[in-house]
This record gives C-alpha cells, sequence and structure tokens, in this order.
C-alpha cells in the first residue's frame, strides 16, 4: 500500500473529511482531530496493513512508525485540505454538538487533559528542535577536534548559524503555538514569546545597555527585566495567558471594537502581567526544574536512574512522554545551564530497552503462533528505536509483560545515570539514539542498553508471561 493508499484508507476509516478537524504528525503518530468520533471505525484502523496502533484520545492517534508519518501526513493534508498541524475553523463550530461528550470523556482527568496541552504545543516543533540540537553537537565536535579551524568558511558558519538560531528564538515559536493550542491569536501569543528574548533594542532594556547606571528597575523585584531568565518556560506561561485574556475580553467587548481594542488590551494588560509576574514565575520554574533533576541526577543517583527509566512507559502508552519536551529542549540548549548535554534523555531512553527484552522472552517462551508473529515484526524496530508497536501490539495489552518491561529497563537507567550518558538532541532512541549521544560515549550507551534488555528479558521469562491470558487475547 503506498502512502496515498494508507492516507486515503485512514480518511475513510475516520469518516471521510467532514469529520476531519485536524491532522498533524509527532515523531510516530499520525494525530487527527475528529468532529465525531462514533463515525471512526476503530477495529478498521487497527487492522489496516501499515498501521501499528491506535490511542484513542482528544485526537485519533494512528501509529505509523518513524519517517513514515511524516509521508502520510503529507498525503493526508493533501487529501483533508487542512495544512498540517492546523485546525479548520469552519469544522470546529460544526463540532459544538460533539464537544460536550468529549468533555465529558475527560472530566475527571484534568491534569491529563493540561498536560496533552502542553505537549501539542511542542509536537510541531520538534523537528527543528531535533535538527538544531544535532547541528549544535556536531559542530561543537568539530570546533573541538579541528582548533576552530572552520571559524571564518561562510557555509559551515552558515549551517551552524541554523542551529543557533532555533533555541535562541524557540520562545517565539513556543508562545506561538501555545496561545493558538489555548484557543487564542497565535501571533498574539508570538509577541509574548518575543518577550522572553535578550535584546538590547528593547526599550525597556535600551537604557540600561547603554549606561547600567541608567537601568530601568520594575517594581517589586527593584531590578532591570531579565528576559532570558524565564525564557522558554515564561513564553509556554504568557502564550496561555494571552489565550485565556484574550478570549475573555471578547466576551464582553462589543463587535464594532473587538478587532481592534481586544488584540490591544491584550498586549497592554499582557506587559505587566509578562513584567511583574510571568517573567518571574518562568525563572523560579526554570531553576526549579534544574534544581529537581539535579537532585534526582547527583543525589538520588542510581536509584534516581532507576525510577525514571522504569517510570516513563507508563507516560508514553498515554502519550503524555511529549510533555517534556520543553525540559529537553532546555538541556539541549548551548547557552542552558548544561551547556546543551542532556543527561535526563539517555535515561528515558532505555525504556525502550526493556521492551524490546521482554519481546525476546515472550517470544521465546510463548507457543502462540499470532503473538510470535506480532514480536517478530515489532522486534526490528523496537530495537532501531520504535517501541510503540511492541507496546501496544504486545506488552501493554497482556500488561504483565509491560510491568516487567518497565521494571527490567530500570536497569538501563542505573547504567545511563552511573556513565553520565548525555545526548546533545532528541527525538531518536534505541539503535538510532547513538546519532544523539555525546561524542565518547557510545559505548557507555551501547552498555546500558544491553541492561535494559537483560533487565527486561529476565522479569518478563521469570513473571510476565501467562500463557492463558496470551491465548485469551490473541486466540489459540
Amino acid at each position: 500500500m503506498t502512502d496515498r493508499e494508507l492516507a486515503q484508507r485512514l480518511l475513510e476509516l475516520l469518516g471521510g473529511t467532514e469529520n476531519v478537524l485536524s491532522n498533524a504528525a509527532c515523531m510516530t503518530r499520525l494525530r487527527v482531530g475528529v468532529k465525531d468520533v462514533s463515525k471512526v471505525d476503530v477495529a478498521g484502523i487497527k487492522a489496516t496493513d501499515g498501521v501499528m496502533g491506535l490511542v484513542e484520545d482528544q485526537t485519533m492517534q494512528v501509529v505509523l512508525g518513524p519517517g513514515k508519518v511524516n509521508k502520510v501526513l503529507e498525503e493526508f493534508s493533501k487529501l483533508t485540505g487542512i495544512a498540517k498541524g492546523a485546525v479548520d475553523d469552519d469544522l470546529l463550530a460544526a463540532a459544538a454538538e460533539n464537544k460536550a461528550n468529549q468533555k465529558a470523556k475527560y472530566s475527571d482527568k484534568p491534569v491529563q487533559r493540561f498536560m496533552k496541552k502542553i505537549a501539542n504545543v511542542f509536537v510541531a516543533l520538534l523537528p527543528g528542535i531535533i535538527a538544531a540540537g544535532l547541528i549544535n553537537g556536531i559542530c561543537n565536535v568539530i570546533n573541538v577536534s579541528s582548533g576552530n579551524a572552520f571559524a571564518d568558511v561562510w557555509w559551515y558558519q552558515g549551517i551552524r548559524s541554523m542551529g543557533w538560531a532555533l533555541f535562541a528564538y524557540l520562545p517565539i515559536l513556543v508562545g506561538y503555538n501555545a496561545a493558538r493550542e489555548f484557543g487564542g491569536s497565535a501571533s498574539l501569543g508570538g509577541i509574548a514569546g518575543m518577550m522572553c528574548i535578550a535584546n538590547s533594542a528593547m526599550p525597556l532594556l535600551a537604557p540600561g545597555a547603554a549606561d547600567p547606571a541608567q537601568a530601568i528597575l520594575l517594581p517589586l523585584t527593584n531590578a532591570a527585566y531579565n528576559p532570558a531568565a524565564g525564557g522558554m518556560i515564561a513564553a509556554l506561561i504568557a502564550g496561555a495567558f494571552f489565550a485565556y485574556l484574550e478570549k475573555n475580553i471578547r466576551k464582553i467587548m462589543p463587535g464594532v471594537l473587538d478587532t481592534f481594542i481586544t488584540p490591544l488590551l491584550v498586549l497592554i494588560i499582557g506587559a505587566f502581567a509578562m513584567l511583574l509576574i510571568i517573567q518571574p514565575v518562568g525563572a523560579w520554574l526554570t531553576t526549579g526544574i534544574f534544581t529537581v533533576l539535579n537532585f534526582v541526577y547527583e543525589k538520588m543517583g542510581l536509584v534516581g536512574g532507576y525510577i525514571l527509566s522504569a517510570g516513563f512507559l507508563p507516560l508514553v502508552s498515554v502519550g503524555l512522554h511529549q510533555a517534556l519536551t520543553p525540559i529537553h529542549a532546555l538541556l539541549n540548549d548551548p547557552n542552558g545551564a548544561t551547556q546543551g548535554v542532556n543527561y535526563l534523555l539517555p535515561i528515558l531512553m532505555m525504556a525502550g530497552g526493556g521492551q524490546v527484552g521482554a519481546g525476546l522472552a515472550l517470544y521465546l517462551k510463548t507457543r502462540n503462533k499470532k503473538l510470535k508473529k506480532f514480536i517478530a515484526e515489532s522486534i526490528p524496530v523496537g530495537i532501531l528505536g520504535d517501541g510503540e508497536p511492541l507496546m501496544y501490539a504486545v506488552t501493554l495489552p497482556l500488561m504483565r509483560p509491560f510491568v516487567t518491561a518497565c521494571l527490567g529497563a530500570g536497569f538501563g537507567g542505573i547504567l545511563a545515570a552511573l556513565f553520565h550518558v548525555g545526548t546533545v538532541s532528541q527525538g531518536v532512541s534505541g539503535l538510532f539514539g547513538l546519532l544523539i549521544v555525546v561524542p565518547g560515549q557510545q559505548l557507555f550507551y551501547v552498555l546500558a542498553m544491553l541492561a535494559a534488555y537483560a533487565g527486561g528479558f529476565v522479569l518478563t521469562w521469570f513473571f510476565g508471561v501467562d500463557e492463558d491470558r496470551i491465548n485469551e487475547f490473541y486466540g489459540q
């Protein structure tokens, strides 16, 4: 089945063009917002050749695998006529009758709803974050190994500037997406993000840049405004707040004035909130994130590594792992506290190793031919870094091997923490994780991953295989 044919088939099973509200993609999933979930053929999607799984949520998340998902999204977007990552506003109005049902479905999970919104802000940014992180990491290696031999080479510095630009201006993109995700005007959120970028030409900063003695001091803190202190976290909060402010102002603003006055009031009121509350809160949260991670990583050490690895798969299973993207972006920022090295991600990547080990144990011990077939198809991509087929088709439905995979992955996390393995970007895992590991640490990464394989295998072999449950689920 070609990418075009698969996209056409999925569109039919999702209820047709008139039932699609949005289409976007993350690393492995085609995320489709639908107007009426009752029109979606869930069983048909799961049975479609090329589909690895389906996560039913506020969006229908069709698991297609890395690389494949982007090709299918390209065709799917052409068929729906909706821009990638965008929402069809006309269809949103038509979806009003189903909105209550969706709200009722998730009304008891406010934290999950909120975290998914945060995750959605960053899904569209992942390609840029991944590529920029790789550029920064590779250029750092080249600079050190060559003694800055390419310092005056135009094309090299041009490429290097691409990596620099993403992290330098990331708050703009975050604010833009946050405002859109929370129901406001994206451009206003983008302006909020701009306020989180240090620029000596900013009127608020210009006097102090020319003469520190003339710096403008803010009330409450009695200090000069520091845009970079809150950075991306402040931009995220500001984008959401600007959206909230805009929606509430529009409720009381006469229609004849709405177009002009509402955005003006959002920026004026938002300026006070930004300077006096949001930026300090963002700075506090950014410091807090690094403090907590440092405590888990440095103080808890091996125990912290085990807990982080063992606890990551449950987040992935419900799609909440994307909410960690802002933290990874902070850690991969060359100007951040870790100087662009992410020590958290390698620990979390061990979760996939536990899955592979569990899958191997099931394959060798079970006599169920259908399960063996699923595992044989899932193990290769699991080793390469895409563990979703194993999780959704094998371990999670059986539950017991899912638990042993989680517990086994923790042993890989122990070694990743012990060896202080770091990455320079994000977006890949498994064997492909070697591409983003800090140069010189590849052997340590492999040893940690092998420990995760072994942990998942041993625990599943002894405690994770229930043949009766396997036959009940997959048939004799």
